[in-house]
């Protein structure tokens, strides 16, 4: 009784509706001729740009110097993370900021992200007056075409020497090293220091002075580590990990003496 009653359920649903004249008289359109529901009309220009992909021989040889500055263009926006990081003051804030990161013992706060993401905006407040010459006396007159690629390369590599050197004034021994490793005499001025000789003395100035503040940031951390060991050790908690009592002690610590705010202020003092 149930499969014959879901049969004819079946067929109700399913079944075709009767035809009447309502429904005839509905105009149908002719499938064979262009621009009805079928067969769309062809358009009349095409709307896709054509590209070509071919390979041939220059036309000239300033078509060729295009196409090595477009080549050395592109090989420079790869490399520009690295260039960032390694010629502006990011090197040195990410490396104090981890520092004090692990001097809390904090393991997941703040995330990398974070630590990144401050360094990146202490970047650009410390350096803002360097970008701004650059853009002023290299981006502003290429993009207008007062000057040449070349002249603007000096122009932008200019303001960053000056700032890099300005870190190194007070310990040019690292420019000595590398002077020394490359056989030149000894430099009179910046003029004749080279970039590829200021770039990796600037780089061995920013690792030392980082540690320099990491070592002078987890001094006052590790005495708060001494006490709480041994105030354990006198009591016999032995079993008891001394960072898990100490870090708390650690945190009241940086808040009340406005940690982030005096660490903040040295780091761009630092710069000065």
């Amino acid at each position: 009784m149930a499969v014959l009653t879901g049969t004819l359920f079946l067929l109700a649903v399913f079944a075709p509706l009767p035809v009447t004249a309502q429904t005839t008289s509905f105009p149908f359109p002719d499938l064979s001729t262009p621009g009805t529901v079928g067969i769309p009309p062809a358009p009349a220009d095409p709307v896709i740009p054509f590209i070509d992909l071919t390979i041939r021989n220059p036309e000239s040889g300033q078509e060729v110097a295009f196409s090595l500055q477009l080549l050395l263009l592109l090989t420079a926006l790869s490399l520009a993370p690295s260039i960032i990081i390694l010629t502006t003051s990011f090197l040195r804030i990410s490396i104090v900021l981890d520092f004090i990161k692990r001097a809390l013992s904090l393991q997941q706060v703040p995330p990398n992200q974070v630590i990144l993401g401050i360094s990146l905006f202490l970047t650009v407040f410390i350096m803002w007056p360097t970008f701004d010459e650059i853009y002023r006396n290299s981006f502003q007159p290429l993009q207008q075409g007062e000057i040449s690629v070349q002249e603007a390369y000096r122009g932008a590599e200019a303001p960053l020497r000056i700032f890099m050197y300005r870190q190194m004034q007070g310990n040019p021994s690292n420019i000595r090293l590398f002077m020394a490793m490359r056989g030149m005499d000894r430099p009179n001025t910046l003029a004749d220091v080279p970039t590829y000789v200021l770039i990796p003395a600037f780089i061995l100035n920013e690792l030392t002075v980082a540690f320099k503040i990491g070592i002078l940031l987890f001094i006052p951390f590790i005495v708060i580590d001494m006490v709480v060991a041994s105030a354990l050790m006198s009591m016999g908690m032995i079993m008891l990990p001394p960072v898990m009592i100490s870090m708390p002690f650690k945190l009241i610590l940086f808040i009340l003496v406005d940690g982030w705010g005096l660490l903040t202020d040295q780091i761009v003092r630092s710069f000065g």
